[in-house]
């Protein structure tokens, strides 16, 4: 009888997970925990995205989330001054009560919108700029630039209306929005020669206030002269940048003296630099 031969088997031994399923689970893993820590921090969530509604009412929870981001930002730059910006929008305040609720920060400086566009003056402007100036704080105002109207026109009408001295704040562009009937290069332009026309009057450059993507895509490159101040709302954002001369950090802040929310900044020094800022 013939002996049959034994072929050892080609098939190789199969794994328990194939490298397509492994990455299929690890996929499905990640996602579930991504899932988890969303639904954990929704309110966060929730929240951030309601940054971009200014004057909303805040629900408890929301005001309770707020109280502690602004707590542990505050903790985070020990050494260094807060400070308030205002207008028409935060109605009257009563400047003798003026404080953080719980005594979070010390208010060291307001600055306050006294222009909008070629004619706009803010409604609250004289009355806080009047009453802001019997204070101890260190004041400034500042020009809400609309990019589709003239340039020169928006500069006379902050020079018009705005009296700064020894002491004051550098004046301020504050410029948020694209352009909608020019191209982004002629708004710089338009910026430029509000900016250049300012410092003419009063002798000092001004300071530059936007927000944290406008300024790193469009004028961070082209404005290297001046000195800025950025918004950025990020809850999860814990430090001012070296480059910025304040962070808004905040816009629904609580303050004794106010009715409504109120915008904080942190500026990159203590009393004695930011006296160091403000016009000689």
């Amino acid at each position: 009888m013939a002996t049959r031969r034994k072929y050892t088997s080609k098939r190789k031994k199969q794994t328990l997970i194939s490298p397509k399923s492994f990455k299929w689970i690890l996929g499905l893993f990640l996602l579930l925990i991504t899932i988890v820590f969303v639904y954990q921090k929704k309110d966060v969530f929730l929240y951030y995205l309601g940054f971009k509604y200014k004057h909303a009412t805040l629900t408890a929870n929301q005001r309770k989330l707020e109280d502690a981001r602004i707590n542990d930002i505050v903790a985070n730059h020990e050494g260094k001054i807060f400070g308030i910006d205002v207008s028409q929008y935060q109605g009257t305040i009563d400047w003798e009560n003026l404080e953080a609720i719980e005594e979070q920060f010390e208010i060291k400086f307001v600055v306050v919108r006294a222009t909008a566009g070629s004619k706009k003056v803010d409604r609250s402007f004289k009355k806080n700029w009047r009453n802001l100036s019997s204070t101890v704080y260190i004041q400034g105002a500042y020009h809400y630039y609309r990019p589709d109207e003239n340039s020169t026109d928006q500069a006379n009408n902050f020079i018009k209306n705005v009296k700064l001295r020894k002491g004051h704040l550098p004046p301020i562009l504050d410029i948020e929005k694209m352009p909608k009937g020019q191209s982004m290069n002629k708004l710089k332009e338009g910026l430029q020669n509000w900016l250049t026309l300012v410092e003419k009057e009063y002798g000092v450059k001004p300071i530059i206030y936007t927000g944290e993507k406008y300024y790193e895509d469009f004028l961070r490159d082209d404005f290297p002269d001046y000195l800025f101040w950025i918004a950025n709302y990020n809850p999860w954002k814990e430090k001012i940048e070296d480059d910025y001369l304040m962070w808004q950090f905040t816009e629904k802040a609580k303050l004794h003296g106010v009715n409504e929310l109120v915008d904080v900044n942190v500026f990159n020094g203590n009393v004695e630099d930011l006296k160091k800022v403000c016009i000689k």
